[in-house]
């Protein structure tokens, strides 16, 4: 890979793509030692739109994808549990038409909760396997008032009792992408968090749902409390005019706000390999409207999150 030293700022643009979330920024070429004034754009970008998207970046490999993550903050390692064989590359590869096809925030399970996802399309299928991202926070602006008032106070267990990056893996068992993505590797160890269903966004003061497919109850509701409320929410997240649908080519990087979005794979490319690559900047504790932190119950999320660096 070749890496430019160059940090002249790039005429970037941002063409909005859709009413509340989603752009493509053109005129950038990703990689180490961009000019600051075009991290800042970016950032900016991010920030507005949730999800930044930018096409024709197939000159970065895993080192040019995290030398350009980096300028953003301070990266995770790969994910929590799972050894991928890469210290903070995270490989989601797929051949059985599989996907991370459930609506979910990353990682909601530990405490410091990752901030910004980038996204690098590695090996694109024929058909299908497209990405959908939801707007978190205009689905609690659309909330009416008694809603607000229930959820501004609510709190959800989340775990890691299932996770895609677990459930992904050949159903056949023999398949290449088997000893990456290991059930029993991800739910070696434990990971139970609380959170808050309301979060301050650390950069922006926005206020945005925390929920997706980690939380297992909500606390203070029974089962089946909890199951109805739940699916009452994330109807209001993953509400069409909240979402933005994503048709991959080979060398795009999708760039969101970890913060104020949830995601979804769609599972529909059949037999055809798949293969998204995933570099994570660490996020801090969730704080709720009142100003409570979220409570860790089981794990620590210290060697993920790389907290040493973070706070040194």
């Amino acid at each position: 890979m070749t890496i430019s030293l160059d940090r002249t700022p790039q005429p970037l643009t941002v063409h909005r793509l859709g009413g509340r979330i989603g752009a493509r920024i053109d005129g950038v070429r990703l990689g180490a030692e961009l000019a600051p004034a075009t991290v800042t754009a970016i950032r900016e970008a991010l920030l507005r739109h949730k999800v930044v998207f930018f096409r024709d970046q197939g000159h970065l490999d895993d080192a040019g994808q995290i030398a350009f993550a980096e300028q953003l903050g301070t990266l995770t390692t790969a994910h929590p549990t799972v050894n991928t064989g890469s210290a903070h590359v995270l490989s989601l590869a797929a051949t059985q038409g599989m996907a991370a096809n459930s609506w979910h925030t990353d990682v909601t399970f530990v405490d410091r909760v990752p901030a910004i996802s980038v996204l690098r399309g590695v090996t694109i299928p024929p058909y299908g396997g497209n990405t959908v991202w939801a707007n978190t926070v205009a689905a609690y602006d659309a909330l009416p008032l008694p809603l607000k008032a229930l959820v501004e106070g609510l709190w959800a267990v989340h775990s890691n009792e299932y996770d895609y990056v677990a459930d992904a893996e050949d159903p056949e068992g023999d398949g290449p992408e088997r000893d990456a993505l290991d059930r029993e590797q991800f739910r070696s160890s434990s990971y139970e968090t609380e959170h808050p269903v309301v979060r301050i966004h650390p950069e922006t003061g926005e206020r945005a749902l925390v929920l997706g497919h980690f939380v297992k109850r909500f606390i203070g509701l029974n089962s089946s409390e909890s199951s109805a409320l739940f699916q009452l929410l994330q109807n209001r997240v993953t509400k069409l005019e909240n979402t933005i649908r994503w048709t991959w080519q080979e060398g795009d990087v999708a760039m969101w706000d970890n913060r104020a979005t949830q995601h979804y794979a769609v599972a529909d490319f059949d037999n055809h390999r798949r293969e998204v690559r995933r570099v994570t900047i660490a996020g801090e504790v969730p704080v709720a409207v009142d100003g409570r932190r979220s409570r860790v119950v089981r794990g620590s999320s210290d060697a993920y999150t790389r907290i040493d660096e973070l706070i040194s």
